[in-house]
């Protein structure tokens, strides 16, 4: 009996440790293949001179390629910033046009990813009305089309005391929706473009359709820049508990107008992994790991906490 109880008690140390070891292995292979992708955020001065943009931003994509990138995030307006409304409307494309098609060759050459975060592409109705969308188009490594975002949120802002007076809808068509999170090499990515960055309602819902990132390119000005940029940035982060990437206009782009710059890249915790600065263009590489997304989450369940949408409304109802 003594025999038989030491070799029960031997097999079940034995098979005890076996399951650790496999939980281990397990474990071990699993983070393995977590993704940790590199990404490049640009910031860009860009002017009215379409051919020198697209030479300047042409050059920063190839750097980040060199660097290892595998998607590259350009900022609103990498195409051109127009001094006008008249000469804003008379550069604006299609997305069969010329400037598109040069970015989609772009990507095929270099096989890598890119993320357009501002187009000024003419409206349906262009040939009546003469307005246009700011769209957001995403091209992937074999230079197709994957997925393009009409920015919903409109910057109408009169704010004298600080110089800033911009009316965007004047000339630009409201986008019609959000679009679904795209999966990319580096993740499901979550699309913006500047002002949305202040609607938080827009980041939860790409959140809850699975974005672990959001990206919000942009054209700030000095003056909102300043005092909102980095704080709203973090705060959209920490509430979705999602990567954030900002590729920034930066500096005088003509005599009446210029931008804040400080691309940044944001982790879940809302903790700033790099800064492009406030004075020049320039390109960070950051390594992005989904595995601090899934810790995040995992480790404070603000979402698991989250009530039903009945009960945020219900003050409405009393």
């Amino acid at each position: 009996m003594f025999t038989v109880r030491c070799i029960l008690g031997t097999s079940a140390k034995y098979l005890a440790s076996l399951r650790a070891l496999r939980k281990q292995i397990k474990l071990q292979n699993r983070m393995s293949t977590l993704p940790h992708s590199v990404v490049a955020v640009c910031q860009v001065t860009a002017t009215p001179d379409k051919e020198a943009n697209f030479s300047a931003c042409k050059q920063m994509v190839r750097e980040a390629k060199e660097r290892g990138a595998s998607m590259v995030f350009l900022p609103e307006g990498f195409d051109y910033i127009g001094s006008s409304r008249e000469e804003t409307l008379s550069l604006s494309e299609s997305l069969t046009g010329d400037t598109i098609s040069q970015y989609t060759q772009l990507a095929r050459k270099l096989e890598v990813w890119l993320s357009l975060g501002g187009f000024h592409e003419r409206g349906h109705d262009w040939e009546s009305d003469k307005r246009i969308y700011n769209s957001h188009i995403i091209i992937n490594d074999k230079g197709d089309i994957i997925s393009v975002y009409r920015k919903s949120h409109l910057f109408d802002v009169e704010l004298p005391e600080k110089h800033v007076s911009l009316k965007e809808s004047a000339f630009t068509i409201p986008g019609p929706s959000l679009v679904s999170p795209v999966q990319t090499p580096i993740g499901k990515v979550g699309l913006g473009i500047c002002y949305d960055l202040r609607f938080p309602e827009l980041s939860l819902a790409l959140q809850r359709h699975g974005a672990e990132i959001l990206t919000y390119p942009s054209a700030f000005t000095k003056a909102t820049g300043a005092a909102h940029w980095e704080v709203l940035l973090r705060a959209r982060a920490i509430e979705t508990q999602c990567f954030v990437l900002a590729a920034a206009q930066v500096g005088q782009h003509h005599e009446k107008r210029s931008s804040y710059g400080h691309a940044l890249v944001v982790d879940p915790w809302g903790e700033v992994l790099a800064d492009c600065g406030g004075e020049k263009p320039g390109v960070v590489v950051v390594e992005i790991d989904l595995e601090k997304v899934s810790s995040t989450r995992k480790n404070m369940p603000v979402q698991q906490h989250r009530r039903d949408t009945g009960f945020y409304h219900s003050l409405e109802k009393t």
